[in-house]
């Protein structure tokens, strides 16, 4: 004899049995015990979250008799007589089954409605369920509006549907309409434990773990995607076992990806990523995968009581969480969501899963490229803003912030030369009121000695220049060179600070974009044939 499907043979019967929909159950139970039935409910949700179940189990509500054939209507239906009996086969005349996505036109919606005319041959009420609904043409949708407004009173109405904003609002104004969750991870686990257990079949539970993800919320899904599990591994459901089956990566590889990225080591996650290919994993769940964990950092930098003991990377989480600044964790997020479009584009999907990574690599919040810098030693020194101004004639309108900085205005002693502020000051990985202060401030003194850098400054805004914001400013120095930082801010006017260079640098950029569109021949044209002029001060630089 052929085994009945999980899916098939675990469907809940009664409301007691349904799983995750508890606001559904009890609007649908008190409506049942109290007799304040609608004449039409309308049922939404993704699929495999009860959609069609819970049509059922209303059908038998409506229709129980009782195991004594005298029952009424109830919120409990006994599973025993026979309108429950037969609802659950699918042999029950007087509860009609309608796909739409097959029976969609205006002819098969009038002959149903004919057939409503009629009484039930043996229950209380006549049950349509039409299944897919927003499939209906609109002369189906237009031909059901008045019966389902005002239908026979032995007649009750139950649609479902996974896309409720094709469904017109003639229709949605005519049901109750219910929203169905998606199952959440632990609920999906509970059950599946539960399954496996009457089911004889031993497994771990970090094997039912990646089912659940992997369901995305179906708890169908993920009853079919273990019966699939039990005959892939011919034994105990194993996680390695599943994920092998799914093509899912293993959370190792994830943490080595963040490990790399932390250490900055692009060969490793280069090699990682051939690693994966070799695997034949699905480089498309492996970034959606690194989202879901990047998700739970972020929020365990934010809220750590969030992080739950039970999970088995919780660990993992919390010393990521440590390693990565919030910054970066969004920005990873970001790219790693982001970049799952991305692979169809690519020339393959190792290679565009491989570019992900190393643009995670690549780029650095609030800063320049983390890739090919080296942090222990100060930049050249570059440009000064009157240098800019003597260059804002180059053919190229192309003005690099890293190349332009004030020099000190006092001497510099015990160091060959000034150092570059300005891209100093841009390369810290500075956040808030600290960055700000940083922007604001010129460089008086550099003295540079081998056991301490002391450093002067003036600042144009010293509301910022608090102690708390100078220590944390010190502290960024006292990382970046591994020395003592001392220091100390002078009272005097701050001309050059970070701040004003990047205003010159922009500047100097608009006038060169606005020389460049002065000169471009087919606005020039357009000037001679049609009097079009350039709105003054419209004009901006890429």
């Amino acid at each position: 004899m052929t085994a009945l499907a999980l899916a098939r043979k675990w469907r809940p019967k009664t409301f007691s049995e349904l799983l995750g929909q508890d606001h559904v159950v009890k609007a649908l139970t008190h409506a049942l015990d109290q007799g304040r039935l609608h004449h039409a409910w309308l049922f939404t949700g993704t699929r495999g979250v009860g959609k069609t179940t819970i049509a059922r189990i209303m059908a038998k509500a409506l229709n129980c008799t009782g195991a004594d054939g005298q029952g009424q209507m109830t919120s409990a239906p006994c599973g025993k007589c026979q309108a429950c009996t037969e609802i659950d086969a699918g042999r029950f005349v007087d509860y009609i089954e309608m796909d739409a996505a097959s029976n969609r036109g205006v002819d098969e919606m009038v002959a149903l409605l004919e057939k409503a005319a009629y009484a039930p041959s043996s229950a209380r009420f006549k049950v349509y369920m039409i299944d897919e609904v927003h499939m209906l043409t609109s002369h189906a949708f237009n031909s059901m509006l008045k019966t389902l407004e005002e239908p026979p009173p032995h007649v009750k109405f139950i649609l479902a549907t996974t896309d409720p904003q094709k469904i017109p609002v003639t229709v949605l104004s005519r049901c109750l309409q219910f929203n169905l969750k998606q199952m959440p991870v632990p609920v999906i686990v509970e059950h599946l434990q539960v399954v496996l257990q009457s089911e004889s079949v031993s497994t771990e539970t970090n094997a039912l773990r990646v089912i659940a993800k992997a369901a995305q919320g179906s708890m169908r899904d993920a009853l079919s995607l273990t019966d699939q599990a039990i005959a892939y591994a011919a034994g105990p459901v194993t996680e390695a076992a599943v994920r092998t089956m799914l093509g899912t990566i293993d959370d190792a590889y994830l943490i080595k990806i963040l490990d790399a990225l932390q250490a900055k080591d692009g060969k490793l996650l280069t090699d990682i990523a051939e690693e994966m290919g070799l695997g034949s994993m699905s480089f498309s769940l492996a970034l959606q995968d690194l989202a879901s964990l990047l998700h739970k950092i972020a929020t365990a930098q934010i809220v750590p009581n969030s992080i739950l003991d039970d999970w088995p990377e919780a660990n993992e989480i919390r010393r990521l969480a440590k390693l990565f600044t919030p910054e970066e964790t969004q920005l990873y997020y970001q790219i790693a969501i982001t970049s799952r479009a991305d692979l169809t584009l690519a020339p393959d999907e190792q290679a565009g899963f491989a570019m992900a990574l190393l643009r995670m690599l690549a780029f650095k919040p609030g800063g320049s490229g983390a890739v090919g810098t080296s942090p222990a030693s100060p930049s050249p020194k570059a440009a000064t803003p009157g240098q800019i101004a003597q260059t804002s004639n180059a053919a190229s309108p192309e003005v690099s912030p890293s190349a332009s900085s004030a020099a000190p205005t006092k001497a510099v002693a015990n160091s060959q030369e000034a150092p570059d502020w300005y891209s100093l000051m841009r390369t810290l990985p500075l956040r808030g009121l600290v960055q700000q202060l940083a922007f604001q401030t010129e460089l008086q003194e550099w003295r540079d000695t081998p056991d301490t850098l002391f450093v002067t400054i003036t600042t144009a805004m010293s509301q910022l220049a608090t102690p708390d914001s100078i220590a944390r400013l010190g502290e960024a120095l006292k990382v970046h060179y591994g020395k003592l930082v001392k220091m100390q801010l002078e009272d005097g006017k701050a001309s050059h600070t970070v701040a004003k260079v990047d205003a010159q640098i922009y500047e100097q950029k608009k006038l060169n974009a606005e020389e460049q569109i002065a000169k471009d021949p087919f606005l020039q044209e357009l000037e001679r044939e049609f009097g079009a002029k350039v709105v003054t001060g419209s004009v901006r630089p890429l």
